[in-house]
């Protein structure tokens, strides 16, 4: 039995105040922060992406919505993995075979930009949002930013 390599494993979490995830997540733990926007950061969470979207501006409010990515509404929270084209583009037949119905279509996300990826979420049985992602390069566009290109 061959080695699978380690995938890069993603969580997206709902944060009430992104300056303070920005303080803990980037200044406290140290993590590199990625791309980002007005209401979404992701980091660098020793080798995994963590993206931290603010939800509500109330500490004690729900952490939990959708917020806009690149012309989606991005459920919040959602976990899912990162695959190879081949293993998201398998992934994508096997569930268009099952006559899955899709949160988001399967689609390119951030085309010609930093981070391009390949993406699609659909809900598992208990309604919990999951997202695959693919890159050409994992390594250089994960946590790519557009002032690294």
């Amino acid at each position: 039995m061959s080695e699978k390599p380690l995938s890069p494993f993603h969580l997206t979490i709902g944060v009430s105040d992104l300056a303070r995830a920005r303080a803990f997540y980037g200044e406290l733990l140290g993590c590199r922060e990625g791309r980002s926007d007005a209401c979404w950061v992701d980091f660098d969470f020793f080798g995994h992406q963590l993206v931290c979207h603010q939800v509500s501006s109330d500490p004690a409010g729900p952490v939990s919505g959708h917020n806009p990515v690149d012309g989606d509404q991005v459920p919040i929270p959602h976990f899912g993995v990162v695959l190879s084209f081949a293993e998201w583009d398998q992934l994508v037949e096997r569930l268009r075979q099952a006559n899955t119905r899709f949160v988001i279509e399967p689609r390119v996300r951030f085309a010609g930009k930093p981070g391009e990826q390949r993406t699609l979420f659909l809900l598992d049985p208990s309604g919990n949002a999951l997202e695959f992602k693919a890159f050409q390069d994992v390594e250089s566009q994960l946590f790519a930013r557009e002032s690294e290109t």
